[in-house]
């Protein structure tokens, strides 16, 4: 048993929140009592706690699911965080109920019904969800809209309150403690993705994409320090496209303050079986692979601290 493991069990367990409709809690967040890197990983888009209510209101519940959720990618954080010792946040909540990576007010206002705000349709608060993929999710390339009927704004605002604020709270409150003792933080914003397609002939398509904000949320030499670890191991890897990141990545990144994020896009075909539902055999090596990559970046934020404004942090 390694360090990291063994502090794995004394770590401290948060959980928070409330998913409506049901008695789950919106986010479960582990924090090691001694904390042998300073690195955050989260999970905002693995969530199955699914009430009926919700699946009620659904067309087609099995087929929304496994397009909108970060199928049994918990699993695989779960796996590195323990190897590694990193703290850990997952929400419960599912994306179909409501998008942890979207602002608040990222909202298409006519699948809502009751009271709203004056918002303008091409408002630039409301971008994502005019593609369907707002704060609740609307419809699905392919697959057209998700709901039977309109989500009341009461409840549209339940799930804010209960679900979107904590998680964001605990989020920002955990990367800030972690800051204030190292000196800095590295938020690793984990996701999942369907299999790329090969951009260029016989170019090998991107397992893992890996996001920066173009340079805004995260120091460079953690960026490259990550990029060369993933292609010295043989994975093919792509920077900022098509992911770059989203609004995790925005409100939590700021790294002129010591709070460092990367997003990971990783495909589902390296960790799970043939039909994309459960984890497969190639989920171990993949955890031992990102253990490696997350001890690299932790140590490269750790040095980074020395260097910066919170040194004295760090002493």
């Amino acid at each position: 048993m390694t360090d990291a493991e063994g502090d794995r069990r004394d770590s401290r367990i948060e959980q928070g929140g409330a998913i409506p409709g049901c008695e789950a809690q919106a986010y479960t967040l582990e924090m090691p009592v001694h904390l042998p890197l300073p690195v955050l990983i989260a999970v905002p888009h693995a969530g199955r706690e699914y009430p009926a209510n919700l699946l009620s209101n659904m067309r087609q519940p099995e087929l929304a699911a496994s397009r909108l959720e970060d199928r049994k990618v918990d699993i695989l954080a779960r796996e590195v965080a323990r190897l590694t010792g990193a703290a850990l946040l997952v929400a419960n909540a599912p994306r179909a109920m409501i998008d942890l990576n979207r602002a608040k007010d990222d909202v298409d206002w006519e699948m809502v019904a009751g009271a709203r705000p004056p918002v303008s349709r091409h408002s630039h608060a409301n971008r994502r969800a005019r593609s369907g993929l707002g704060l609740v999710p609307r419809r699905l390339p392919q697959s057209g809209e998700i709901w039977r009927g309109p989500v009341d704004n009461s409840d549209l605002q339940a799930r804010i309150s209960s679900v979107h604020r904590p998680y964001h709270s605990a989020l920002a409150r955990h990367l800030e403690k972690i800051r204030d003792d190292w000196g800095a933080a590295l938020l690793i914003d984990m996701h999942s993705m369907p299999p790329l397609k090969p951009r260029f002939g016989a170019e090998r398509p991107a397992h893992i994409v890996m996001g920066d904000r173009f340079g805004a949320s995260c120091d460079n030499g953690i960026v490259e320090r990550a990029l060369s670890y993933i292609e010295a191991g043989n994975r093919p890897v792509a920077h900022n496209r098509p992911y770059s990141g989203g609004y995790v990545l925005d409100r939590h990144a700021a790294p002129q303050r010591g709070l460092h994020a990367i997003q990971l896009e990783i495909c589902r075909s390296i960790y799970l079986d043939a039909q994309m539902l459960e984890p497969g055999p190639g989920l171990e090596p993949l955890a031992r692979f990102l253990a490696g990559l997350v001890r690299e970046l932790g140590a490269a934020t750790a040095n980074l601290s020395l260097k910066g404004p919170f040194a004295q942090a760090a002493e």
